[in-house]
């Protein structure tokens, strides 16, 4: 893929098949792309992102239970490459009720960490143990555009978030196996370890161990090797 500090110029369309598209979705498609590919192309039944030599391209931005049934028949006939982002930084843009005028923009106090993404690989980890099938996690800043339109989340005071603006990709991380995702597993951790074991090693949330150890597990990456009192304790493939 381009570089990853590439900075992100104004959305245009170019051929790319931007009409209709979120912001964000068709940001990444024009940051990912390169002079040979094509873009939503019909295949099987489906329209694909993108298509670059054999290879089948998918940008999902969240929800990959939407996607799954679509990317486990594609990966039985053809290689798969799917695209998804995850926040490090990001900004909030308020703007009013038409979404033409911005009145306030600020930055967000949140961090983002890689492991987010486990929040939606949870969804399709058994698709990382298929040879036609790898994932690129792209490491971005953005802008969160955010609106008062008392339609939203009690938790965000009824402001619904209308959009995502991409700023830049700033790191780009690629999975092409299950062998890959051990390096999450710190070699420092004395096995066998429980999920509140990887919790304090990591300095984690125990749900996000509790989906890391489940991908994994689905993945053949780690075993469940017995139990202390109600706690899984697992093993790693490296500790084995």
């Amino acid at each position: 893929m381009p570089g990853a500090a590439k900075e992100t110029e104004k959305v245009v369309s170019n051929g790319i098949g931007l009409r209709n598209e979120r912001s964000l979705h068709a940001a990444l498609k024009q940051w990912a792309a390169l002079p040979e590919d094509k873009f939503e192309v019909p295949l099987d039944g489906y329209v694909i992102d993108m298509v670059r030599g054999d290879q089948l391209i998918e940008i999902q931005t969240r929800n990959f239970s939407a996607i799954r049934n679509k990317l486990t028949s594609l990966i039985a006939q053809h290689k798969v490459h799917l695209l998804h982002p995850v926040t490090a930084e990001k900004w909030v843009v308020q703007v009013d009720a038409t979404g033409q005028k911005t009145t306030s923009r600020r930055k967000s106090p949140y961090k983002g960490k890689l492991t987010d993404l486990f929040e939606e690989l949870v969804r399709i980890p058994e698709l990382m143990t298929h040879d036609n099938f790898s994932l690129e996690v792209l490491f971005i800043n953005e802008e969160e555009v955010r609106c008062r339109d008392g339609k939203g989340s009690k938790h965000r005071k009824r402001v619904s978030v209308v959009d995502r603006r991409l700023i830049a990709v700033v790191a780009s991380h690629q999975f092409s196996n299950t062998k890959d995702f051990i390096a999450f597993i710190p070699k420092t951790l004395l096995q066998p370890f429980s999920n509140k074991d990887l919790a304090a090693s990591l300095q984690l949330p125990l749900h996000r161990c509790r989906q890391i150890t489940y991908c994994l597990r689905k993945m053949g990456a780690v075993t469940v090797v017995g139990k202390n009192r109600n706690e899984l304790l697992f093993s790693s493939q490296e500790g084995d």
